[in-house]
């Protein structure tokens, strides 16, 4: 057998086990085949003709031939690289455990780490303007958009947890709403008074008139019919709001939620303060958004000191 053939074969059966034991999906199946023929080829250039002769810097090597591109191929993201390795590390994985190799040379080859993608915030004025064009047109709807879209800013909350919320979550005397975020974890954050007097008009001037028409539920927010509101429901109400005040590409689910958190730190909240108004476990997830003042602070940084050019 010639040397790709049998390098082909053990990709060929590597393939075969993924469709037929693993159930992948078609799509898959073609990456993963694609991914792998320009594998075999890394390999041959490299003068191995089996696996078993493969080594860590091999492997390490083609990682480094798709972040850097060649005359056949452009360069990939870290997210498309690391996807192509998924591949890789799965053969010599499967190579291993058929005993048709001693060892494992893409054990410790790691996918490369995708850039930090910065949450998107809109400035202050963005958000009033936002919160504003909720409260459009006749009926019980506008008050509970604006309501919910105070919410949504003035607590930090996400979407799912906003229309998870019962009436019993809302204590508007003691400034203060429980939400349950990921992993059931509940937490109290405090309301401020926009978001209170919007969360009190809602529910004495349009969430009575909402709850005849349903069979009766204790969800804060309700849909036409008097049911609970869903997450669509909730997106489509933010998304109508944002279109009307001009900001149709700028929103997307977390728009206010994000602009919750970076608002506070620009206006000096402690990130651990922010951390737990968030309901994140980690500091460290909170931390993204310190990266997002710092480039706030650059910029004023840049256009307000004399001596900030070049």
């Amino acid at each position: 057998m010639a040397d790709r053939d049998r390098l082909e074969a053990i990709v060929g059966e590597y393939l075969d086990h993924l469709a037929v034991d693993r159930g992948l999906a078609l799509n898959t199946l073609v990456s993963y085949r694609r991914d792998l023929r320009r594998y075999v080829d890394h390999l041959q250039r490299r003068g191995h003709t089996s696996l078993d002769g493969v080594d860590e810097a091999s492997v390490q090597a083609f990682l480094g031939a798709l972040r850097s591109g060649d005359t056949e191929h452009p360069p990939l993201s870290a997210g498309s690289a690391g996807r192509a390795l998924v591949a890789v590390r799965g053969l010599h994985r499967f190579a291993m455990r058929e005993g048709r190799v001693s060892s494992d040379p893409a054990a410790e080859v790691h996918p490369p780490s995708p850039p930090r993608r910065l949450p998107k915030a809109i400035a202050v004025e963005q958000v009033v303007a936002l919160l504003e064009s909720a409260a459009v047109g006749e009926g019980p709807l506008p008050l509970r958009d604006r309501a919910l879209l105070e919410l949504l800013y003035g607590a930090g909350a996400r979407i799912s947890e906003a229309t998870g919320l019962d009436i019993d979550d809302l204590d508007l005397d003691a400034k203060a709403v429980r939400l349950v975020g990921k992993g059931s974890r509940e937490r109290l954050v405090p309301l401020g008074s926009f978001a209170r007097d919007a969360l009190s008009a809602y529910l004495v001037r349009a969430r009575p008139e909402l709850a005849r028409r349903g069979r009766g539920t204790p969800a804060v927010f309700l849909n036409a019919r008097g049911g609970r509101l869903t997450r669509q429901g909730a997106w489509l109400v933010l998304k109508a709001a944002a279109a009307r005040a001009g900001q149709a590409e700028k929103v997307s689910p977390h728009t206010l939620r994000h602009s919750f958190a970076t608002h506070l730190l620009d206006g000096g909240a402690d990130v651990r303060v922010v951390q737990e108004l968030l309901g994140h476990a980690s500091v460290t997830t909170t931390q993204v958004y310190t990266l997002v003042t710092v480039d706030r602070l650059r910029e004023v940084y840049a256009t307000a000191h004399p001596r900030a050019r070049g």
